[in-house]
């Protein structure tokens, strides 16, 4: 059987947990073969962001032709993307790909560095979000993007309320994640905006700092499902029942003094124990 394969364009992550490397993990894990291109390279680790630099643009599109033109790909996903001119060349490079784009719209990291100038939110309203098919911004990420002061968004209702703007102007399906926002109940809940319809996904709330990389997650195993061509909300569900086990399976680990990464490959915890 040949697997299908995958393309994710973002930064590196020299701590492992997050960007390009987490985006390979969940697209290995899921069964389908990943490719790169590499938009940036940051210097950090479970404490934060330390240093960046970014890659040409230039070089940017010649990574992303180069797989194209040789690997058949199903499915695409953006995430560090960092400057107005990186943006303007990843779009450029796949606007005639017609293949599902998942755009994880990468502004601030955890630790409060910011990872986009702003200059390139016009770029990614005007040139981006017309290709996407799902867009998948978390509370601070929805509030920027429409333009609202931060930490506006702190209720699901405001989370709802936001999402659907967004759908709306772009005419995307979007992933709203709640993950940020305090759990109700000890429940977390995402809220997907597919045409016409609100769905509200909830998972129980995981008690860990080890959530570095779970956007990335989110993202990529909603592109690694929609190479394997399961149906995209179905896909989205998946998606976040893989990015709730990582984290349960990671837990109790102890992997840097910060925000550890989470357990993409769900390896045995140190009892034995399997999270399913």
């Amino acid at each position: 059987m040949i697997p299908p394969a995958a393309l994710t364009i973002a930064g590196s992550d020299s701590g492992g947990a997050a960007g390009i490397q987490a985006d390979l993990k969940t697209f290995a894990a899921l069964g389908v073969y990943g490719t790169s291109a590499i938009t940036a390279v940051t210097a950090q680790n479970t404490l934060g962001v330390k240093s960046a630099t970014y890659l040409d643009p230039t070089m940017v599109a010649e990574q992303i032709s180069a797989v194209l033109a040789d690997t058949p790909i199903r499915s695409i996903k953006t995430g560090m993307l960092a400057t107005t001119a990186i943006v303007e060349a990843v779009a450029w490079s796949i606007s005639e790909t017609g293949l599902p784009l998942i755009v994880d719209p990468v502004i601030v990291a955890t630790s409060g560095a910011r990872l986009l100038d702003m200059d390139a939110l016009d770029a990614y309203r005007s040139l981006l979000f017309p290709l996407a098919t799902v867009i998948t911004p978390n509370a601070e990420e929805l509030a920027v993007l429409l333009g609202q002061p931060s930490g506006s968004i702190g209720t699901i209702d405001a989370l709802r309320v936001g999402a659907v703007a967004l759908a709306d102007r772009t005419g995307s399906t979007i992933v709203a994640k709640g993950g940020h926002l305090s759990p109700v109940d000890h429940v977390l809940t995402d809220l997907v905006v597919f045409g016409d319809e609100i769905v509200e996904l909830r998972q129980p709330y995981v008690m860990t700092r080890n959530t570095h990389g779970t956007g990335c997650t989110f993202s990529a195993a909603i592109a690694a499902y929609c190479a394997r061509g399961v149906d995209l909300l179905h896909g989205i569900a998946q998606a976040q029942d893989y990015v709730h086990r990582s984290i349960a399976g990671a837990a109790s680990w102890q992997i840097g003094a910060g925000h550890g990464p989470l357990n993409h490959f769900d390896w045995p915890s140190a009892t034995g124990a399997q999270h399913r």
